[in-house]
């Protein structure tokens, strides 16, 4: 069912007097669709599948009931990292920002908020954990960590939120999703907060959700009537020229550029600090502190550029951000969407310029059946191009069906030089050993890096997803 709430004011929505404070504290007296929406079914104690695009102020929306709940019940029996909520989050960067809402709405209360993602040093969260906690935001993997230590105890969590779960089911992590649900009491209330509902998310919800509340204050796949949109015709090779002519001819302050992948952000990254442009990227392979850096740098407006995946970007709360530039369309029409909602938020206009190739032309019709829009091409009169172009290294040819690719190494020898005799251990059977010599491994046999080394995000990438668990039912709190 949808809430039709009619309700126009925070004073209206009957929040506890310090909560008001906060929320006057930060200058905001109107509460927004989703918020005006969401927080009265929140506050009744039931179950809620909430979705909007993007920027329309969904963390507000769960954060402020989460908060007035459990001050208003304090826990009856209080233990060291045994959280009475828990927010999960698909990327670092959101989990931070959410934490950081948590704290913003609930300094006039006497509750306690962590944060834990992977990417740092978990010896501090140890610790942290070894106090009483009422609100934890964590990403999947990394809360998973601290459970197998034995450092964390879920079974106290009382509101389990999933925030933007359509981002968590695309990065993988609906088997640690999974292990999470079977460690969490049975009678809880369930928030699902989401940009999108996608049919996976429908499946995940029937799964998780008791008779839930629904709210949906926008059409799916929609975008923002205050961003202004255009398509600029270029090619690939003359993009990052064009990129830094408009930087610097329409005397930009904070530009968020979107690439593909982690390569290119660090390429284009590096062109625009040749150019003179102060520019940083941020994506996976990056260590939290770097990016963290180069986040705080862009919001404070010392650093007028910054380049991301969209791995990195997704939850991205920039204040006023005026521009959003994809310098690569992306390959999921859905992520377009996410990308442009980076600007255009709370209110305040802004503009989304997509740089595109032809061969990206398929990528901009599936966006502009996606969003029922067909996007402005504007051509660019003031930009000249270069006339000489550095040649990007050539690509090996492929080879044809049915032939190895030939990959050069430091053995193979120029044309017309002899054949060097070869080495007899190299010509004995298969599984024939060298006297004296331990057979090497085969690739198949090689060991495998240990999954506690590698990246959070590469770790549930590779792992084989499963289907989304079947629909069953749960207890909703208080009953």
């Amino acid at each position: 069912m949808t809430n039709n709430n009619t309700v126009t004011t925070f004073a209206g929505l009957n929040l506890a007097e310090p909560l008001m404070r906060a929320i006057n504290d930060s200058g905001y007296t109107n509460p927004t669709p989703v918020q005006a929406q969401a927080i009265p079914l929140v506050l009744k104690g039931g179950d809620l599948l909430a979705g909007a695009q993007t920027g329309t102020g969904k963390t507000a929306g769960f954060t402020l009931p989460i908060l007035h709940l459990l001050n208003a019940k304090p826990a009856a029996h209080p233990r060291a990292g045994a959280p009475r909520c828990l927010i999960l989050t698909p990327t670092r960067e959101l989990a931070a920002q959410v934490e950081e809402s948590v704290k913003t709405y609930g300094k006039y209360l006497a509750l306690r908020s962590e944060v834990m993602f992977g990417g740092v040093n978990i010896n501090p969260q140890i610790k942290a954990l070894r106090s009483q906690i009422d609100i934890l935001v964590a990403t999947p993997g990394r809360l998973l960590d601290h459970v197998g230590q034995k450092t964390l105890d879920l079974s106290s969590v009382e509101i389990l939120v999933l925030d933007e779960a359509d981002r968590m089911l695309d990065m993988g992590f609906i088997r640690d999703i999974r292990k999470i649900l079977a460690l969490l009491p049975k009678q809880r209330q369930n928030l699902l907060f989401s940009a999108t509902f996608s049919e996976e998310i429908k499946t995940l919800a029937d799964g998780l959700l008791h008779n839930p509340g629904f709210v949906e204050v926008a059409r799916r796949n929609t975008t923002s009537e205050l961003v202004s949109q255009s398509v600029h015709m270029v090619a690939q090779k003359l993009k990052s020229h064009l990129l830094s002519h408009l930087i610097k001819h329409n005397d930009w302050k904070q530009v968020l550029v979107f690439t593909r992948t982690k390569h290119g952000a660090n390429r284009l990254a590096e062109k625009l600090n040749s150019d003179g442009i102060p520019a940083a990227a941020i994506h996976g392979n990056k260590s939290q502190g770097a990016r963290t850096k180069a986040l705080s740098q862009f919001k404070d407006g010392t650093l007028p550029v910054l380049v991301a995946t969209d791995i990195a970007a997704r939850g991205l709360d920039i204040d006023m951000l005026p521009h959003v530039v994809n310098f690569e369309l992306p390959n999921i029409p859905e992520d377009y969407v996410h990308r442009i909602g980076r600007t255009g938020r709370a209110g305040s206009n802004g503009s989304a310029i997509s740089l595109v190739d032809s061969e990206e032309l398929q990528h901009l019709k599936n966006i502009e059946r996606l969003i029922k829009t067909q996007i402005p091409r504007v051509t660019i009169d003031s930009f000249v191009p270069p006339t000489h172009i550095p040649a990007d290294a050539p690509r090996p040819p492929r080879p044809q069906q049915g032939q190895k690719r030939h990959t050069p190494t430091k053995g193979n020898r120029p044309q017309g030089q002899a054949a060097k005799p070869r080495n007899p251990a190299a010509t004995k059977p298969q599984g024939a050993k060298t006297p004296g010599q331990a057979h090497p491994p085969s690739r198949s046999q090689a060991k495998p890096e240990p999954a506690k080394y590698l990246s959070e995000a590469a770790r549930h990438q590779a792992m084989p997803q499963p289907a989304l668990f079947s629909p069953k039912p749960s207890v909703r709190r208080g009953k």
